[in-house]
């Protein structure tokens, strides 16, 4: 019987393959597709390199485990997914049923535990530099892949975020970027302002903050002669300048 000698068509078949019969070893996968097992391997260590699978031993009772490949989170990406349809969807019955109202409830809820949550953990660090950094690693988390980048001309910083995964649900409910903007004031501080220079939906980019070591520079920079920050644009990104400012008490954000 002549083996199979033929490569795999791509290495999307081989995604799908796994999709549909779960972890599998190199031989079944090439059995499947009718390729070679070394076909598969160099496909497969590839995809591992992209962390978009990954391995695991599977004891036998003769030999060796065998080596099973399966997908790992970042491969979702090549499949459908309908979250942004359905989170939509229900923005749009929940305002069209029961009223903008109520759905300006559910966003400052939400963006009440959200704040809670990030000020929880901005809490231990000293420096508005650690700070971000601990904000950049949360947002990343959540699909913003946020950096910090510092000013050349100031003590202040550049936050960006260069993708946002919740862009449909926002054209839908632009609720939910102005109530982002109230997260972050609360989660770094009453004595940090907080201001957006750029936003995705408008088409610019990044996120800009700086800190300003006392008042007195904070009320210099926030007059009419202000230099501006000169950032490229870029229409992936958000931008928020935030400035440390003389503490002063305010009421609940979230109190529609």
């Amino acid at each position: 019987m002549t083996k199979p000698t033929q490569k795999p068509r791509s290495r999307r078949d081989i995604l799908d393959r796994l999709k549909r019969d779960g972890p599998s070893d190199a031989s079944a996968l090439a059995q499947a597709m009718g390729v070679t097992p070394m076909a598969v391997r160099q496909h497969l260590y590839d995809l591992q390199a992209e962390g978009m699978v990954t391995t695991q031993e599977d004891p036998r009772t003769v030999g060796r485990p065998a080596k099973l490949w399966q997908l790992t989170p970042a491969a979702d990406q090549y499949f459908p997914d309908a979250h942004a349809d359905l989170a939509v969807g229900l923005i749009d019955a929940l305002k069209n049923s029961l009223g903008q109202d109520a759905l300006d409830l559910l966003i400052a809820e939400r963006s009440r535990r959200q704040s809670a949550d990030y000020a929880a953990t901005l809490s231990k660090p000293e420096t508005l530099r650690d700070k971000l950094d601990a904000l950049a690693k949360i947002r990343t988390r959540e699909g913003y892949m946020a950096m910090v980048e510092p000013l050349a001309d100031t003590d202040g910083y550049l936050f960006i975020e260069n993708h946002c995964p919740i862009c449909s649900a926002a054209k839908a409910c632009t609720g939910l970027c102005a109530m982002e903007l109230t997260v972050f004031k609360i989660a770094l501080g009453p004595d940090i302002r907080v201001e957006r220079t750029d936003h995705i939906l408008a088409g610019a980019a990044a996120l800009i903050a700086s800190r300003l070591a006392d008042q007195g520079q904070a009320l210099r920079h926030t007059g009419q002669n202000r230099r501006p920050f000169l950032i490229g644009h870029a229409p992936e990104h958000i931008r928020i300048r935030i400035e440390r400012v003389a503490f002063r008490p305010q009421r609940d954000p979230f109190r529609l």
